[in-house]
């Protein structure tokens, strides 16, 4: 992030939601856990991750993201299931790939 790029949670959602609706057109969203989680379909229970804005960065959370193939190494975390990706900026959304991870996401 450099100055002329501030960082802007809001637009890095709807950045988010827009790769989440061409990816999944029928998902839906979940308040909790002071974000919200992706449903892939109105009839699953099952998230497959979600989006939650922090200080500094919003991410993008996979349920089963250790199970993600990740060749350029941009999932984070080293929990037993969960992987995320942070983003500073709308073009890290294109960066980081989150079109890709969330597809993989979907089929698993």
């Amino acid at each position: 992030m450099t100055a002329s790029t501030p960082f802007d949670p809001a637009a890095i959602d709807a950045a988010l939601r827009l790769v989440v609706e061409d990816v999944a057109p029928d998902a839906r969203y979940l308040a909790k856990y002071g974000g919200e989680l992706i449903l892939p379909d109105p009839g699953s229970d099952t998230a497959i991750g979600g989006i939650f804005a922090y200080g500094a960065h919003v991410s993008l959370e996979f349920s089963r993201g250790a199970f993600l193939d990740d060749p350029h190494g941009h999932l984070e975390g080293r929990g037993r299931l969960r992987r995320h990706l942070k983003f500073r900026s709308v073009a890290d959304v294109a960066a980081k790939d989150a079109r890709g991870f969330l597809k993989q996401a979907i089929v698993r």
